[in-house]
């Protein structure tokens, strides 16, 4: 790729804010504390959760740089960023979430692999730059389009980033043409983060960002877009990133039966509490976020103080004294809600909370039941313990 090179090593990463929680150091990932997480609707940058698979890649001749859009089309183009940028900008508000977000809580049912992740692994941010379906429509795809005349069904997307898991090769995901060519869906090419230049962490200098899909599809630091007829054969979306049911382990497992995982189910976590707590008195606040995919709004949040035996509804906001509305108009679709209740404990407690969307899709009640051997997608009740009195400590 001219401009951009993927490093060997890890001897050139960027420098990270001091608080976040590091969960590997090569390749780099790290999530913020989750009362800091919920501190603002839009995440900083330095906050925002960092997700690597190698070494990040270095831009050292930006006017080099060139973005292939090549395969099942009838024009092949390169498109520098100045070419990027002269195309109409947009700003689109949208959560990302790893797939494995809450991973650490779903290895305690069973051992699953992958990064132990908390419940932070996820962020909200203004993104800012072309639509995706502006720049197929360049190379002779038709917007709305779900196949091209050669036969072009799905839209691949390839870093310049090396990683293991592809042998040394690039890393790579797709999405369906028919999301990519419709305007409505709002896949973005961004170079641009919270009204910033993408910093290198985050895929400088264009990426994909592709609303309400798990965050394993919007491929950074991006080296070409490829139309093609079938799903990527990369091995995070053949061979990873695919929701088994609890009887399938590393024994049995045929990745084939199962379909590359896209929008993420409905979550909510509580964030300003930890998973212990001891309070002075039994007045808790009880704040977290929310967030569905497929641009289903968060329809209400329900908290718990016994367990799940009685609820009662939270408050939900979009921005700090804006009530939120889950219709898609009048709020930001692909954005999380973050929601707030006050309840009060008398002795000990556990606190739960859970989401439902405007679709009616309810949070599972039990880790158990969607346990699975890559311990993705835990979207089950998330619950708190309290106790009223004075620390032993």
């Amino acid at each position: 790729m001219p401009g951009l090179q993927a490093p060997s090593d890890y001897s050139n990463e960027p420098p990270r804010h001091p608080s976040l929680k590091i969960n590997s150091k090569e390749p780099f990932n790290a999530e913020p504390h989750r009362s800091g997480l919920i501190s603002a609707y839009v995440t900083p940058v330095d906050l925002f959760y960092k997700r690597n698979h190698g070494p990040i890649p270095v831009v050292y001749d930006i006017e080099r740089y060139h973005l292939s859009v090549t395969g099942l089309i009838n024009i092949q183009r390169e498109f520098s960023m100045r070419d990027i940028r002269d195309l109409p900008k947009y700003t689109v508000t949208a959560t990302l979430q790893c797939a494995g977000n809450r991973r650490t809580a779903m290895s305690k049912t069973r051992k699953v692999r992958g990064v132990g992740w908390g419940i932070a692994a996820l962020g909200n941010a203004v993104w800012g730059g072309a639509k995706l379906a502006d720049v197929l429509e360049l190379v002779g795809v038709s917007k709305l389009a779900s196949t091209t005349s050669r036969g072009g069904k799905h839209v691949e997307f390839v870093s310049v980033d090396r990683c293991k898991e592809e042998n040394g090769g690039p890393y790579k995901a797709s999405i369906p043409l028919s999301q990519a060519t419709n305007p409505e869906f709002d896949v973005l090419l961004a170079y641009e983060m919270n009204g910033e230049t993408l910093n290198r962490d985050h895929g400088y200098p264009l990426r994909v960002v592709v609303p309400g899909v798990i965050g394993a599809r919007s491929v950074k630091w991006l080296d070409s877009i490829n139309v093609i007829a079938e799903e990527s054969q990369g091995f995070f979306t053949q061979k990873d990133y695919k929701m088994f049911p609890p009887t399938v382990n590393w024994e049995n497992i045929n990745w084939s039966t199962r379909r590359p995982q896209m929008d993420f189910p409905v979550q909510s976590a509580i964030c300003s509490l930890e998973d212990s707590n001891v309070l002075k008195d039994g007045k808790v606040t009880v704040k977290g976020y929310a967030v569905s995919g497929g641009g289903r709004g968060i329809e209400r949040v329900d908290i718990s103080v016994d367990g799940g035996k009685t609820w009662i509804e939270a408050s939900r906001y979009q921005k700090p004294g804006v009530p939120y509305v889950a219709d898609g108009i009048n709020s930001d679709k692909w954005a999380w809600v973050l929601f707030e209740a006050q309840v009060e404990v008398q002795h000990s407690a556990e606190i739960v909370a859970k989401a439902v969307d405007i679709a009616a899709n309810v949070q599972p009640e039990n880790v158990e039941t969607i346990w699975n051997l890559r311990g993705i997608l835990n979207t089950s009740w998330h619950r708190v313990d309290v106790r009223v009195g004075h620390s032993s400590m």
